[in-house]
């Protein structure tokens, strides 16, 4: 690719959906450890919506988001050691960078995979940023070790059927935790339970009530995937002392002191963090991916995507984020060129 190309990117200007308009820029070129990846397809996150509503506006230098990204390498930085041109690859992103709502991404290496070769792209592209989100939390922030024996130990998983949930479920299940999910009608019941959850429970009715009457006092572990506060006292009440509770989300409201009593551990996760400070340890997101695409080719991991949008366009990026935003999805949202 020579340098003076451009390419189509479709940025925001504003906090709102409707500033979403087509520009064009030049083609990067990558350096260091960084890949030039064309992008076949992407998914829709929650943080997509959230990073939007918090951006001030720009004419100038337009918000391009996307946080999860399949494509083909194109061309490689100078230090790259683990890609090459024409491999398909699958990754999350970073968030001090331009995201995969353009033609082409640059990506580093180091928080990259070779994308699944019998899994389609529509069921790849929408499971980056969720698992590492989950392996991040099940791993590093909970401490579960999957090759021990974790049959004593019990997860509630709190917005089961969200994205993030729907792929916790299953990391959490294949570590032969026993898994309580909330979900609020039959059919995200039947969908956690198709993904691994040996109980469900309603999030919307009395959860300290709902986990007693399955005859289990507290849980080693509790996932705050969605607002915390309306929960807070049946987490803490749930928790069970010398416990954990990690969380996606934002507390309000909720005191961390209500867990000192029990001296139960608190943990933020976001995905974002190692790539955002530039760490070592960005590394361990490639080799999520890694795990995630041969879970996958396996069947071991089930993919999440439940809606298929066509054309990298303003029109589709729009519908497929308005999807997302109502707040109600099932699994994933995906977008193929």
């Amino acid at each position: 690719m020579s340098r003076g190309d451009h390419m189509k990117t479709y940025g925001m200007t504003n906090s709102e959906l409707s500033s979403l308009k087509e520009f064009e820029k030049e083609t990067p070129v990558p350096t260091g450890t960084d890949l030039l990846v064309k992008i076949e397809g992407l998914s829709i996150n929650p943080v997509d919506i959230a990073t939007r509503k918090s951006f001030g506006g720009n004419d100038v230098q337009p918000l391009i988001l996307g946080f999860d990204g399949y494509g083909t390498v194109t061309a490689t930085g100078d230090q790259v050691n683990n890609f090459k041109a024409g491999d398909k690859v699958f990754f999350a992103g970073d968030h001090t960078r331009d995201g995969s709502y353009q033609e082409y991404e640059l990506v580093d290496e180091r928080i990259v995979a070779l994308a699944p070769t019998k899994t389609s792209i529509e069921e790849s592209v929408a499971m980056p940023l969720v698992t590492l989100t989950a392996s991040e939390l099940l791993y590093e922030k909970l401490h579960v070790d999957p090759k021990e024996d974790n049959s004593d130990k019990t997860i509630l998983i709190i917005n089961g059927a969200g994205g993030v949930g729907s792929i916790a479920i299953q990391l959490a299940h294949l570590a032969g935790l026993r898994v309580i999910a909330t979900a609020s009608t039959d059919e995200k019941v039947k969908w956690v339970k198709d993904l691994g959850a040996d109980l469900v429970v309603n999030h919307h009715d009395d959860l300290i009530k709902q986990v007693h009457d399955l005859g289990i006092n507290t849980v080693d572990y509790i996932l705050g995937l969605s607002d915390n506060d309306p929960h807070w006292n049946e987490i803490v009440e749930l928790i069970k002392p010398f416990g954990i509770f990690a969380t996606i989300t934002n507390l309000r409201d909720s005191q961390i002191g209500d867990l000192k009593q029990k001296s139960a551990d608190f943990a933020w996760e976001w995905m974002f963090t190692k790539a955002f400070y530039n760490l070592d340890s960005m590394s361990t997101q490639g080799d999520y991916l890694e795990q995630l695409a041969t879970g996958l080719d396996g069947g071991m991991i089930k993919s999440t995507t439940t809606k298929v949008l066509h054309g990298l366009n303003v029109e589709t990026l729009t519908k497929a984020t308005e999807l997302v935003e109502a707040g109600h999805m099932m699994g994933k949202v995906v977008v193929i060129k």
